[in-house]
């Protein structure tokens, strides 16, 4: 990611990006080294980012390149994600952990969310909330913010990421196929740690689509 905004600027050098940041070297060399940087920095400093490309790394990095696409975002002075407690203005933020009860509050007729969360590129998102553990890593971080759309069977594409509520468990992993029709296939990204299992379609109760995953940033 760093280096395609480099590349934008027509920079090589990680001592050029660093003066044209206002920074130092230095602290150039520690995002390299730590898979990270400062988000709101390159945000301000290369107006030409698209601030969705910037969190999750997909789509497209430049703005021009978002055709068109109008979110409540643009009337305000920033395209940073941001909170609304209007609910008719963003996605709803539920302040729960989806592997520890998610289910049961997305099921209740009576619960609120936390607040609204107003990001462009998350338009197809139905509903936000946190995440734990590590078998998702890079990809998914412990203690990151998750956007989900609620699917069906019928629409898994394999190969993505799904949050999965089953019978007695709750899991994000990605899905493929397994040689039993009846069954599917769970597997991390976090090999090292983390092992891929097979569970019964039969057991899989709502199926929700990962839309992409943020740092809490509130």
């Amino acid at each position: 990611m760093l280096d395609s905004i480099k590349s934008h600027l027509s920079i090589s050098k990680n001592a050029d990006f660093a003066r044209f940041l206002g920074i130092s070297s230095q602290a150039v060399s520690n995002w390299y080294t730590r898979n990270t940087f400062d988000a709101e920095l390159l945000y301000t400093k290369c107006d030409f980012i698209n601030p969705a490309w910037l969190l999750t790394g997909k789509g497209s990095m430049l703005k021009d390149d978002l055709n068109g696409i109008k979110t409540i975002d643009e009337a305000n002075s920033s395209t940073l994600p941001t909170t609304s407690m209007n609910p008719s203005v963003g996605t709803p933020y539920y302040d729960v952990d989806f592997i520890g009860g998610f289910d049961e509050v997305f099921n209740s007729q009576v619960n609120i969310p936390a607040t609204n969360i107003v990001i462009r590129g998350f338009e197809k998102a139905s509903l936000w909330c946190n995440v734990t553990g590590h078998s998702m890593e890079p990809k998914i971080n412990h203690g990151d913010i998750i956007a989900l759309h609620q699917c069906t069977l019928n629409d898994i594409q394999y190969g993505e990421i799904y949050a999965v509520v089953l019978d007695t468990i709750r899991t994000i992993k990605i899905l493929r196929r397994s040689p039993n029709p009846d069954k599917l296939r769970f597997i991390p990204i976090n090999t090292n740690d983390y092992d891929e299992q097979e569970f019964d379609k039969s057991r899989i109760i709502n199926v929700f689509e990962v839309i992409g995953s943020i740092s809490k940033f509130f």
